[in-house]
C-alpha cells in the first residue's frame, strides 16, 4: 500500500510541474520571417503537412523536457534533505 501511495504522489507530482511548465511558459505565437521558413522546411522535410502541426509538437516536447528535468532535480532534493 506504501509503494502505491508514493507512485501516486510521484505521477501527480509529476503531472503538476508538466502543468506548471504548460502554464507558464507559453508558446510564441508570433513568427518571424526566418522560423516561418524554418518551420514550414522542417515540416516538409517531415512530411507534416501544416507548420503549426510540427511546432505545437516540438513546443510539447520542449514542455516535456522542462517538466522531466524539473521533477529529477525535486526528486533528487528530496532524498538529499530527507537523510
Amino acid at each position: 500500500m506504501e509503494t502505491l501511495v508514493r507512485r501516486l504522489f510521484k505521477l501527480a507530482l509529476f503531472i503538476s510541474v508538466f502543468l506548471l511548465s504548460v502554464r507558464y511558459l507559453p508558446p510564441n505565437h508570433e513568427w518571424t520571417d526566418s522560423e516561418s521558413r524554418a518551420y514550414w522546411a522542417a515540416s516538409d522535410w517531415l512530411g507534416i503537412q501544416d507548420p503549426r502541426d510540427f511546432y505545437f509538437l516540438l513546443w510539447l516536447s520542449v514542455e516535456l523536457i522542462v517538466a522531466i528535468s524539473a521533477y529529477v532535480v525535486i526528486i533528487k532534493l528530496w532524498r538529499r534533505f530527507r537523510k
